[in-house]
């Protein structure tokens, strides 16, 4: 027991809602050694996310702890008095989460918002603390440290971000690091190096980690055990190897079955009718670059950003056509310009013979990554979809409630959530409303960007399906727009790999994916976490 570092003994948690209280977590117990890694996943509404947050004691007003207690290093966390927990928290254990976006002050230098843990917890000065911080961002291995540090979180990659949130937790030298689900919205290149980052600074730390993920490629990359949870329990524990080789219950062998890169290749699909429906040339897209006031002064020449740099590709009629590439590769520019939300700087789209102008919306359309940011949270889902009908009249009024009925059969969604906004859906549910959003105007091409990136994985496995079951149906164009290499190889028949605005390497998604002809695609391919697994079918 002196190993222990923490111990979480019997611990229910309950949350009030408009709907009667829901049972988050039920009776859970474990254990964790001191320089131990301990793996938490299962899908959403599991209950992991409340697990951890409990080691902090990080609740929302509307939680009530039931039972249990939540100990680290004997002492019980949940009964700590509002001064211990400030102590507690950055000095003892720290946590980074899934978007550093929303945990950063966007109105605050990253350098001030590492520096400010120091000062509070440690009563440093300024200056010895903003010199710490420099150290601390260096010690992440981000470049250009001095100059990183007086940027704001929006003028930084997503993956630089999540740096500065781990320098951020590991200010105060914290024996326990929490992280939850922290490389989700990462491309792969991305992804390698934050696990990296994190296996690096356990060792050279001697840290505690726990790791809160959907992902167990993540998992197999950082933790020695692994507690799978389900409907707020704990339905298996083990080491890492008898997880993943030897799972005991089935909800873990459906986990593993729905992990991205254990799905097959995508099959040809030969369409009846293979004609081109889109064609892209010579597509370029520039930005003016910001100045800043200093550039002005001086006099400093205006240049632009080449964000798509002579893109050419083609697609027929009822396929699937995978863009996949890293942050900053061109892709979701690509795809607005494709939706006609940008205009090219030159080049031209080519939608069924015709260089489609404004009209362009009513033939492709776009499902986005985050539901909740491009659905109207003030909206009922009925509002949502009726929208487009009205605005483009799309069918009588008198016809209205049939296509609705109509479009959540099409996304498999039950018709009593038409009354219902989009925070009281799941992720899953308000992925399904965004893509019946983007067919209430029958597009013959629809663009999903990203759409599966923040779920969990037997709901992206959902998902997939979905998409599969309605280009069937519907005779859909697909372009998935993902840095998700496994989902593009299951969903897609062609794949075109983008760097820095241009296409690398494009063709059949089969010989792209398992012989790739540049070094950047093998790159990408390099990066995606390796996993001995079970054979679970």
């Amino acid at each position: 027991m002196d190993n222990i570092l923490v111990s979480v003994e019997d611990l229910s948690v309950t949350f009030d809602t408009v709907h009667g209280p829901v049972n988050a977590v039920k009776g859970v117990s474990f254990a964790i050694r001191r320089g131990e890694a301990l793996g938490i996943v299962g899908e959403s509404g599991s209950g992991k996310s409340v697990v951890c947050r409990a080691l902090l004691q990080l609740f929302t007003p509307n939680a009530k702890v039931r039972q249990g207690r939540v100990l680290y290093d004997g002492n019980d966390v949940l009964k700590m008095s509002a001064a211990d927990l400030k102590a507690y928290r950055g000095q003892k254990a720290a946590m980074i989460f899934q978007n550093p976006s929303t945990h950063l002050d966007p109105t605050m230098t990253v350098g001030d918002q590492v520096a400010e843990g120091l000062m509070i917890h440690r009563q440093l000065g300024r200056a010895e603390a903003s010199a710490q911080a420099v150290r601390l961002l260096d010690d992440m291995k981000i470049l250009e440290a001095p100059r990183r540090a007086q940027a704001y979180p929006h003028e930084l990659s997503g993956g630089m971000r999540q740096r500065v949130m781990i320098a951020a937790a590991l200010a105060c030298s914290p024996r326990l690091l929490i992280a939850d689900e922290p490389t989700t919205a990462l491309d792969v290149t991305v992804q390698a190096q934050i696990l990296a980052l994190i296996r690096s600074i356990r060792k050279e730390r001697d840290l505690t980690i726990v790791l809160v993920t959907h992902d167990l490629g993540v998992i197999g990359e950082v933790c020695d055990r692994i507690i799978v949870m389900k409907d707020g329990r704990i339905v298996e524990a083990g080491t890492r190897e008898e997880i993943l080789t030897r799972p005991k219950v089935d909800y873990t062998r459906q986990l593993i079955r729905s992990q991205p890169f254990l799905l097959p290749d995508r099959a040809h699909f030969s369409a009846p009718d293979q004609s081109e429906i889109m064609a892209v040339r010579d597509l370029s897209i520039t930005f003016p670059a910001p100045r800043s006031l200093t550039d002005m002064l001086r006099g400093k020449p205006a240049y632009t950003v080449r964000a798509v740099d002579k893109v050419t590709i083609s697609l027929r009629r009822g396929g699937c056509l995978g863009v996949v590439g890293e942050s900053g590769s061109g892709k979701s520019t690509l795809a607005r310009a494709l939706v006609g939300l940008l205009k090219p700087s030159s080049g031209s789209i080519h939608i069924e013979g015709l260089e489609r102008g404004k009209d362009r919306g009513r033939v492709v359309q776009m499902a986005f990554q985050d539901p909740y940011l491009s659905l109207n949270p003030a909206y009922t889902i009925k509002q949502t979809l009726l929208e487009p009908f009205i605005a483009h009249r799309l069918c009588a009024p008198s016809e209205a409630p049939e296509r609705l009925k109509q479009l959540m059969s099409m996304v498999e969604l039950p018709q009593e959530l038409l009354h219902r906004k989009t925070n009281q859906l799941s992720g899953g549910q308000r992925q399904r409303v965004g893509i019946a959003r983007a067919l209430a105007m029958s597009p013959a091409i629809l663009i999903a960007d990203e759409v599966t990136s923040a779920l969990d994985v037997s709901i992206q496995a959902q998902i997939l399906e979905l998409f599969k079951r309605l280009q069937k149906q519907l005779n859909l164009t697909l372009i998935l727009i993902s840095h998700d290499l496994a989902v593009v190889r299951h969903l897609c028949e062609e794949v075109a790999v983008m760097r820095h605005g241009k296409l690398v390497e494009y063709g059949r998604s089969a010989d792209v994916l398992r012989n790739p002809q540049t070094d950047y695609t093998q790159a990408l391919l390099n990066a995606v976490p390796k996993l001995m697994i079970a054979n679970v079918e």
